[in-house]
């Protein structure tokens, strides 16, 4: 059976009446060996074209009320982006207007504007390093050889994974310790100007609360959380001058990465939505304080299909 037979059988039995959310960071205008899991602008436009051929693409907020009120039609899907990306809006916003699909951008407030998040720190020192090999076990994250693009990939995905559960401030200043020893400067034009913000609004695209510095919620203390998911908004809504109802969690694992307490202080603040990265397809029904995203890496359309099919059909997913 085609994966194609596959997801118009899926979609077209009343057990698939969910909602499927793809999550995205970052489109780039090529490939990038250092980034192998996000896509080109080729390769996104091509996703999209084929997305639109096999789902009802929606706003966000408009699946969530959709939810609410148990009139989510068969085949519903969203397309979401996090972190604030400058691409975000130069490379994905054009394809996307191109093809008449919303999306919804999550943005962590306090990198507009010439920030740098951690993590891109470190991506960058790495991929400017002159040196072979890079000694950071002092710092806790090991010694790591550079001397190729497979190894200096390698090396970002071993320090990112533990670098991301420091304590945010610890974080920082870990990350331009680790730029500083490579000898690469900071970048200032990766993430969005409040301008582009304002424009992806202005085009018609939803903008959505991810805190300011996007920590580890589960490891800060709840005022913090509070303040982070509350700042965020209002600098939002400031840039928009619109009400801001939709919420991601940084990171979004439930149970590691934020925790029920999360989940009652994002309705509590009036988010009529917020997202996770677990794994599944919502319903009516489900707590939309805590929708899945799931986004398949696959290349080729009859993979990705495939992934696709096994997520709308998953309903246990992990919840906090």
């Amino acid at each position: 059976m085609s994966p194609g037979l596959v997801m118009s059988l899926l979609l077209g039995v009343p057990r698939a009446r969910r909602l499927s959310v793809l999550a995205y960071h970052r489109v780039l205008p090529e490939r990038d060996p250092l980034l192998a899991v996000e896509p080109s602008a080729a390769e996104f436009e091509h996703r999209m074209r084929w997305v639109k051929s096999n789902f009802e693409v929606l706003a966000l907020g408009e699946a969530a009320r959709a939810l609410r009120e148990d009139r989510l039609p068969k085949g519903a899907l969203c397309l979401t982006f996090d972190d604030g990306y400058a691409d975000n809006y130069r490379v994905a916003l054009p394809i996307l207007r191109r093809l008449g699909l919303p999306a919804t951008f999550f943005v962590a407030t306090g990198f507009l504007d010439g920030g740098c998040m951690f993590n891109d720190v470190v991506i960058e020192a790495l991929r400017h390093a002159q040196c072979a090999e890079l000694e950071l076990t002092d710092l806790g994250l090991a010694r790591h050889a550079l001397g190729t693009d497979e190894e200096r990939a390698l090396a970002i995905d071993r320090i990112l994974a533990r670098l991301k559960y420091f304590e945010p401030e610890r974080r920082r200043r870990t990350a331009f310790e680790i730029a500083a020893r490579a000898g690469s400067r900071v970048p200032t034009d990766l993430m969005m100007t409040s301008e582009q913000v304002r424009a992806l609004h202005a085009a018609g695209m939803e903008i959505g609360a991810h805190t300011v510095n996007h920590p580890i919620l589960a490891e800060i203390p709840l005022a913090r959380a509070r303040h982070e998911m509350e700042a965020s908004r209002a600098r939002l809504e400031l840039i928009t001058g619109a009400p801001v109802r939709l919420f991601a969690y940084p990171n979004g694992s439930p149970r590691r990465d934020y925790h029920v307490e999360h989940v009652a202080l994002a309705r509590t603040l009036g988010f009529d939505a917020a997202v996770s990265t677990a794994w599944g397809a919502a319903r009516s029904g489900d707590d939309l304080h805590q929708i899945p995203r799931f986004t398949p890496w696959d290349r080729a359309d009859w993979r990705f299909g495939l992934r696709m099919a096994h997520n709308l059909m998953r309903h246990d997913y992990a919840r906090a």
